[in-house]
């Protein structure tokens, strides 16, 4: 089977597998979209089973990049890049080098950041091969750890949710469920719970649930039983495809608003949440406050006008509510109209001109 035979083919305009026999590494780097700027998408490092699956990897995540850095707003396309191989084990200096020289030839159409197995110590190392690279901490520049900032977009975008569907301004009161406590789950945690939300916490990490019923007066559940339980709001922050044919019919919460990639098992399961009335802050727009960061230090941008950009992720999500309701179709699906309606338009001008500046 051909790339372009492949079910997640989207018109990809570039798909490079790169293979250096020196290093040992095999990556490949996919290219959706250089509509609105240069590609910008992590690096992942994963043991992939097979090829086959890590191009499928790839192809999913580059274009899920292309979508959520249109629906943020920003002069970036969607990229991604999968090394083949186990961090714990693979990781080389000559390896992450040679993938260097990979993105170099793509001569500045893709920029990369983190993502799994890739971790700030591996960054310079890349960095020291190619100057497209962004996401981590550099001297003299903003940016670096995205996770604070995804998890403010992840918190006003919740609030922007309960306000719609609960019609509150605030969560003091409300129940939530969060599932996952890493730096993101961790840090919509904290805010929650200084605004007054009860919470219920699970993660696979004992210590973290120990530290949120400690420091958060959380409930902890078992990450088997936290997307079912008894509550206003579920906030998934680990775990992609946790809304699916099993979880759905049993999930309690009138609103679904959390920091996790690839919530939707299927792009179906969007409409088997509006057929229970339960509203979903799509997934690639609430958590791009950590994509915003990254432009933000691609284009140089104040701290100021990086945070003003996630604050803003508030506002998208409640055009994206209000579009739904009147045109009676899935949140899902009106932000990906909104992101293609983008893309196909290319960015505006004002925004172009505020990310040279």
């Amino acid at each position: 089977m051909s790339v372009f035979e492949a079910s997640d083919f989207d018109d990809h305009e570039m798909v490079a597998f790169c293979d250096d026999k020196t290093s040992g590494l095999k990556c490949i780097i996919a290219i959706h979209s250089t509509a609105l700027g240069p590609a910008c998408g992590g690096t992942r490092m994963y043991p992939y089973a097979s090829t086959a699956s890590a191009l499928t990897d790839a192809l999913r995540l580059s274009r899920g990049m292309s979508y959520k850095n249109a629906i943020a707003g920003i002069p970036l396309g969607g990229g991604k890049a999968v090394i083949i191989g186990d961090p714990a084990k693979d990781k080389t200096r000559p390896r992450l080098l040679a993938y260097a020289d990979a993105i170099n030839g793509f001569a500045g159409r893709y920029i990369t950041a983190m993502d799994v197995g890739i971790t700030p110590a591996d960054m310079p190392v890349i960095a020291s091969g190619t100057s497209h690279v962004a996401g981590y901490d550099q001297p003299g520049k903003s940016g670096g750890d995205s996770g604070p900032l995804t998890a403010l977009g992840v918190f006003v975008g919740l609030k922007a949710a309960v306000k719609h569907r609960l019609g509150v301004d605030s969560t003091k009161g409300l129940t939530v469920a969060i599932q996952g406590l890493g730096k993101v789950g961790m840090g919509v945690a904290r805010r929650l719970h200084s605004e007054g939300a009860k919470l219920i916490v699970a993660d696979v990490n004992r210590e973290t649930v120990r530290i949120a019923a400690d420091t958060l007066d959380a409930k902890a559940a078992s990450t088997d039983e936290i997307a079912a339980t008894e509550c206003d709001v579920f906030s998934p922050n680990a775990l992609g495809a946790i809304l699916n044919d099993d979880s759905i019919p049993h999930l309690h919460a009138r609103v679904i608003a959390g920091g996790a990639n690839n919530q939707l098992a299927r792009d179906e399961h969007g409409e088997a949440l509006k057929a229970r009335n339960i509203l979903y802050a799509p997934d690639y727009v609430i958590n791009g406050g950590g994509i915003i960061r990254v432009a933000g230090q691609i284009f140089g941008w104040s701290d100021g006008e990086i945070e003003q950009r996630v604050l803003g992720i508030a506002g998208t999500l409640g055009e994206i509510f209000r579009r739904a309701d009147s045109e009676g179709i899935t949140t899902n699906a009106i932000a990906d109209r909104i992101a293609e309606e983008r893309m196909q338009a290319g960015m505006k001008p004002a925004l172009k001109v505020a990310a040279a500046e």
